[in-house]
């Protein structure tokens, strides 16, 4: 018999005060939470649930079995865990509230902006804009992972990062390399970048480990089903939530065992990747879940296919407003980095919601406590 618990937060608040108590701050980011379900899962199935608030987990801590008690209490520890800034290169990147990654793909298919940045001149006048616009990380990719993408030999994905990160550097930005492969990580960092996005969250490539560990740089560790070429293929889940949580729990622990230092790892619930409309949807609803892991959260959905769906099948560069729609969603839920494309009208929506959560501009006197 297996089982398994979750704590997430399913109460939002604007602000540290509720009807519930004084709410707990998530993650030191700028959302809070008042309430929280409790959720014993057996052999894959729920077998109880408790709704609980920061006055009254003890009383549910102490109903949960003995074989989840020790996990229930890392997790709800963790979702109060406020995470130290990232220090990437000369830059260090805040993360008590969100921070917007700007997108540069040098890549000819790219789902959105494939052949935009494919020369340098292109690449380094889109990264300037970003980081003028208010990008803390330029993250930048030379291969596509869009369903059916072809892979790229990974001496053409250096060809393809090394000049704009070395451009991106040049100009002061923290730079991130997206991709899967140990010897394009090797390169990217040499070349001044200081962030890895793995989107096989460490899988696809058996040295990306060793090369993360040895370097001792941030790595963010992605969710995806597919554990070859195409990171989009079994996408089958008893449970889309649980199930993402667990894996993203095992490649983590997986990351831990090959010396990676648990400050370094970042976390990101793959949004697209081998999942339904339905799923991304459940996987939105409950991102404040993913804090009790105790790591910060990247949300990747800008411009992605569950926009089109929801918006009678707007093409790619159509989806401006669902990609701000979510991306305020991900800060509601505390969320510490977006990957986007838009980067100046993201930037524009993070001050304003960042406007309306701070104490010192807005009133929350009224709220009970």
């Amino acid at each position: 018999m297996s089982d398994r618990v979750y704590i997430r937060p399913i109460g939002l608040v604007p602000g540290p005060q509720s009807e519930h108590g004084n709410a707990i701050r998530l993650a030191g980011s700028m959302a809070y939470a008042s309430r929280f379900a409790v959720i014993l899962r057996r052999d894959g199935e729920i077998v109880e649930r408790w709704l609980a608030a920061p006055d009254t987990i003890d009383d549910v801590m102490g109903a949960l079995p003995d074989s989840v008690g020790g996990d229930a209490e890392q997790q709800w520890a963790n979702l109060t865990l406020a995470h130290p800034p990232l220090e990437l290169g000369s830059r260090t990147v805040r993360l008590d509230q969100p921070q917007v990654m700007g997108i540069l793909n040098v890549t000819p298919d790219s789902f959105s902006d494939g052949g935009a940045h494919d020369s340098p001149d292109a690449a380094r006048e889109a990264a300037a804009a970003m980081v003028e616009a208010g990008a803390s990380i330029i993250d930048v990719g030379g291969e596509s992972t869009r369903p059916g993408a072809k892979a790229v030999w990974e001496g053409d994905e250096i060809e393809r990062v090394v000049p704009a990160i070395e451009a991106c550097s040049a100009m002061g930005a923290a730079v991130s390399i997206d991709t899967r492969k140990a010897a394009v990580m090797e390169a990217a960092l040499d070349a001044g970048a200081a962030l890895v996005n793995d989107v096989s969250g460490l899988t696809h490539d058996p040295r990306s480990a060793e090369v993360i560990a040895s370097r001792g740089c941030p790595v963010v560790l992605m969710h995806a089903p597919g554990t070859g070429e195409d990171l989009h293929e079994g996408g089958e889940y008893s449970s889309v939530v649980f199930d993402v949580f667990d894996e993203l729990r095992s490649r983590r622990d997986e990351a831990l065992e090959a010396g990676i230092d648990a400050s370094r790892i970042l976390l990101d619930p793959g949004i697209g990747f081998g999942k339904s409309l339905a799923d991304n949807l459940a996987l939105f609803n409950a991102l404040p879940l993913f804090h009790a892991l105790g790591h910060p959260l990247l949300l990747g959905a800008s411009r992605k296919r569950l926009i089109g769906a929801l918006s009678n099948e707007a093409g790619a560069g159509e989806r401006l407003g669902g990609s701000i729609a979510l991306a305020v969603k991900g800060m509601d839920a505390g969320v510490q980095l977006h990957r986007v494309h838009d980067v100046p009208e993201t930037v524009q929506a993070r001050n304003v919601w960042r406007g309306l959560r701070d104490a010192a501009l807005t009133d929350f006197g009224d709220l009970p406590g």
